[in-house]
C-alpha cells in the first residue's frame, strides 16, 4: 500500500497551523489555547509519523517520491515542493516530532510565568514545521528552504528574551556564523545544478557517477575534482548548522534562549540537520575520499577538543551544550569513515538522552529559581528524586555505559573508525577514544556538583509585610546561592517528559542496533561503496545486543569511563579541595579551555573589528573620497564651474551679442580660408 499524500501533507502542515493560530490569534485563544493548538498539531504529526514508519517497515509500503507543487520552471531547470519518504526520512520524522512533542508539553511548566508564552509556542511549532520540511524534501531547493527556515527560527528563539543584551548578541552570532556555512552550502547546491543539471535528489544521485573525472578549472593550470568541491561546499553548510569546528562558536551561546529551545535545537532539529544532510548525500560523498577525510578530521577535532571545554564550565546548560558539540563530532567522524548508518543511529539515540539532559537541567533551574551555576547547587538528590534518576540515566547513556542506548551507537562509531584505513583515521581514532574519557569527566562532574555532596545554597526566609525580600548584589543581580524557599521536585508537565525520554535512552539502542547498523534497514536511502563498508565488516562479528554489551565491559572505552568515574567520585564526593589544586597546577591549560581556545576573541578581532575597520577605510577612502569627492561632488562641481563660465557670456547686453556674432563670423571665414589653402 502506497503512502498517502494527504497524510504526508498533514504531518508537515499540522505544526504550521498550530504556529499560525498561536502566533496571530494568541490574544484571543489565550495561554491554554496557544499550548493546546500547538501541542495538538505536533501530536498529530508525531502520531502520523509513527504510522508512516510502521507502513515502511512492517506494512510493506514502497518508498514515496512525488512532487506536489511546481515552485518554478526556468528553461530546462525546475524546482518543486515534494516529499521523499524512505526509512531514513521516516526515522527522522519520528525523532523530530516525538522530541518536539515532549518539549511542547515541558514548556507548559517551564514558561508558565513568561509574558511571551503564546509567542514561544508559536515559534517552537514553526521550528518543528521547518525541520520536517527539511527532512521530508525530495530536492535541493526545498532542502535549502528548510535549512534557512530552521536558521531563522533559531534566531528568533535564541533571542526570545530580546530585552537581554546577551540574548541579542547570541542570536546575532548564531545567525551570522550560520550565514558563513550557508554560503558554502549554496555553492555546493550550485555545483550540483551546474554539473548534474538538476535539483531533484533521485535524478542527481543516479547521475552522480558521471562526476568521476570531471574537474572545475580554478586557474589556467589548476583543476579541482568536481565531486570533491561539491561535497566540501555542502559539508561547509553542515559545519555551520551542526556546529563543527571552526563554525561551532554559536552553539554554546544559544544557551541564552529558554531551556526548552536549547533541548529542541541540540537534540532533534537544527544541529542534526547537517548530519542528516550528509547521510542523505552519501551517493555524492562516496565519490570523494578527500572530502570524506576532510569530514572525518573536522569531526574528530570537535569530538575531543570541544569536549575538553565542558570540563571547566560551571553553567549547567553550557556543560550539556559542549557535550552536544562533542557528540556531533562523533556523528561527523562516522560520516567521514562512510559509516553513515552509524552517524544516523547515534543521532537518534543522542536525540533522546540529550533532550533528557537539557530538560533535566531545566528542571533543576526551575527548582533553583533560575540559578544555573553548579557551584551554588549540590545535594539536590533528596529534593528532586525524579529529575535526579532520569538525569543519571541520560548521563550513563551519554557516557556510553553498556546496555544504555548511547553505548551501542557510540561504541559502534569508535569501532568503525578503528576499522577504517582512510587518511586521517588514526588521528580520528585517538580523538574519539580520548573523547570517551573526556565525556565521562564533565558528565560525572556535572552530576556530582548538582545532585550530590553538601548543599552550597542558602535558603533565606526573610519577609516584609508578607512578601519575600530579594537579596541583590551591588550590581542589582540576584545574589548567587541565595534562595527564598527550599528546592522541590518540578510539576508533572516537567517530569513526565523526563520519564518518557529516559525510557528510549535505555532501550532504543538494544532494539535498533542490529537492523539499523548491520541489517541493511536503510536500504537504498544510504549508499556505501563496498570498499568503504566498515559497518559491513563489523557486522560479521556482531551476534547480539547482549553479547555486544557484555563484551563492552572489557573494552577500552568503558575502562576509560570507569576511570573517569573513579576520579570524579573521589574528587567531588570525598575530597573536593583537590579540584582547586588541580586547577591551580594546570593553570595554563585551564586558561586555554576557559577562553575556549580564544576562537571568540580571534573572530572578534579579525572578523568583527577587522570588518568594521575595513568598512570604515572603504567608507572614508572609497565612498567619501572617491565616490562622493570625485564622482559625485567632483562632477557636480565641474558642471557648476562650466555653467558659471557660460553664465558670464549671457550678460543681456545687445552689443555683447553683436560682438559675439561678428567674432564668430570672422572665425568661420578664417576657418574656411585655411581649409581652402
Amino acid at each position: 500500500m502506497e503512502l498517502s499524500t494527504s497524510i504526508l501533507l498533514t504531518i508537515a502542515l499540522a505544526p504550521l497551523v498550530g504556529c499560525l493560530l498561536a502566533g496571530f490569534f494568541g490574544r484571543f485563544i489565550g495561554r491554554a489555547g496557544a499550548h493546546t493548538v500547538t501541542i495538538l498539531g505536533v501530536a498529530i504529526a508525531c502520531g502520523l509519523s509513527i504510522y508512516v514508519l510502521y507502513q515502511l517497515t512492517a506494512g510493506g509500503a514502497p518508498v514515496y517520491n512525488h512532487n506536489i507543487y511546481t515552485w518554478f520552471e526556468i528553461g530546462q531547470y525546475s524546482a518543486h515542493v515534494g516529499f521523499l519518504i524512505d526509512r531514513l526520512t521516516a526515522m527522522m520524522m519520528v525523532v523530530v516530532t516525538f522530541v518536539s512533542l515532549l518539549v511542547h508539553i515541558y514548556t507548559i511548566g517551564y514558561m508558565h510565568e513568561d509574558p511571551g508564552y503564546q509567542r514561544f509556542f508559536s515559534y517552537i511549532s514553526l521550528f518543528t514545521f521547518s525541520m520536517l520540511m527539511l527532512v521530508m524534501s525530495n530536492n535541493f531547493m526545498q532542502l535549502f528552504f528548510g535549512w534557512e527556515a530552521v536558521g531563522l527560527v533559531s534566531y528568533l528563539l535564541i533571542g526570545f528574551w530580546f530585552k537581554r543584551p546577551t540574548a541579542i548578541f547570541a542570536n546575532l552570532k548564531a545567525f551570522v556564523v550560520n550565514r558563513v556555512g550557508d554560503f558554502g552550502f549554496l555553492l555546493g547546491i550550485a555545483g550540483v545544478l551546474y554539473f548534474l543539471g538538476t535539483l531533484d535528489y533521485a535524478t542527481a544521485f543516479s547521475a552522480a557517477p558521471t562526476l568521476v573525472g570531471k574537474t572545475l578549472q580554478i586557474t589556467q593550470n589548476t583543476h579541482w575534482d568536481a565531486a570533491t568541491v561539491i561535497c566540501i561546499f555542502l559539508f561547509i553548510g553542515a559545519m555551520g548548522k551542526s556546529a563543527q569546528v571552526p563554525l561551532h562558536v554559536w552553539l554554546p551561546d544559544s544557551m541564552e534562549g529558554p531551556t526548552p529551545i536549547s533541548a529542541l535545537i541540540h537534540a532533534a532539529t537544527m544541529v542534526t540537520a547537517g548530519i542528516f544532510m550528509v547521510a542523505r548525500m552519501s551517493p555524492l560523498f562516496e565519490l570523494s575520499d578527500t572530502a570524506l577525510s576532510f569530514v572525518m578530521v573536522i569531526g574528530a577535532t570537535g569530538a575531543l577538543f570541544t569536549g575538553l571545554i565542558g570540563i571547566v564550565q560551571n553553567d549547567i546548560k553550557r556543560v550539556v551544550a559542549y557535550s552536544t558539540l562533542s557528540q556531533l563530532g562523533y556523528m561527523t567522524v562516522a560520516l567521514g569513515v562512510s559509516a553513515y548508518a552509524g552517524a544516523v543511529f547515534h543521532l537518534m539515540t543522542h536525540a533522546f538522552f540529550k533532550a533528557l539532559l537539557f530538560l533535566g537541567a531545566g528542571s533543576v533551574i526551575i527548582a533553583m529559581h533560575h540559578e544555573q551555576d553548579m557551584r551554588y547547587m549540590g545535594g539536590l538528590r533528596k529534593y528532586m528524586p525524579i529529575t535526579w534518576i532520569t538525569m543519571w540515566i541520560g548521563s550513563l547513556a551519554l557516557c556510553g555505559v553498556p546496555f544504555f542506548a548511547g553505548f551501542y551507537s557510540k561504541d559502534a562509531i569508535i569501532e568503525a573508525v578503528g576499522e577504517s584505513h582512510r587518511w586521517g583515521s588514526n588521528y580520528a581514532y585517538f580523538c574519539v577514544m580520548a573523547g570517551a574519557f573526556v565525556t565521562a569527566l564533565y558528565t560525572f562532574r556535572q552530576m556530582y556538583l548538582t545532585f550530590h555532596g553538601k548543599e552550597r545554597f542558602t535558603v533565606v526566609h526573610d519577609h516584609s509585610h508578607g512578601h519575600h525580600v530579594e537579596h541583590k548584589d551591588d550590581h542589582g543581580h540576584h545574589e548567587p546561592g541565595i534562595m527564598h524557599q527550599t528546592p522541590h521536585e518540578t510539576p508533572w508537565v516537567v517530569t513526565l517528559p523526563l520519564i518518557l525520554l529516559a525510557i528510549p535512552s535505555i532501550v532504543v539502542g538494544a532494539f535498533a542496533i542490529k537492523p539499523l547498523l548491520y541489517g541493511e534497514w536503510f536500504g537504498s536511502a544510504i549508499h556505501v561503496n563496498e570498499a568503504n563498508n566498515v559497518l559491513g565488516e563489523l557486522g560479521k562479528e556482531f551476534h547480539s545486543w547482549v553479547g555486544m554489551a557484555l563484551h563492552g565491559f572489557t573494552q577500552l572505552p568503558f575502562l576509560l569511563v570507569l576511570t573517569a568515574f573513579a576520579i570524579q567520585t573521589y574528587i567531588y564526593l570525598f575530597n573536593p579541595s583537590v579540584a582547586d589544586r588541580i586547577k591551580n597546577a594546570l593553570k595554563p591549560i585551564y586558561n586555554v579551555l576557559n577562553h575556549k581556545y580564544w576562537f571568540d576573541a580571534v573572530y572578534y578581532i579579525v572578523f568583527a573589528r577587522g570588518g568594521i575597520a575595513l568598512g570604515r577605510a572603504l567608507w572614508k577612502g572609497g565612498d567619501t573620497a572617491v565616490i562622493d569627492g570625485v564622482l559625485v561632488d567632483g562632477s557636480a562641481g565641474l558642471v557648476d564651474r562650466i555653467a558659471g563660465g557660460v553664465r558670464r557670456l549671457q550678460s543681456g547686453y545687445l552689443y555683447h551679442y553683436a560682438f559675439a556674432m561678428i567674432l564668430g563670423l570672422i572665425l568661420l571665414l578664417g576657418g574656411y580660408w585655411l581649409v581652402g589653402q
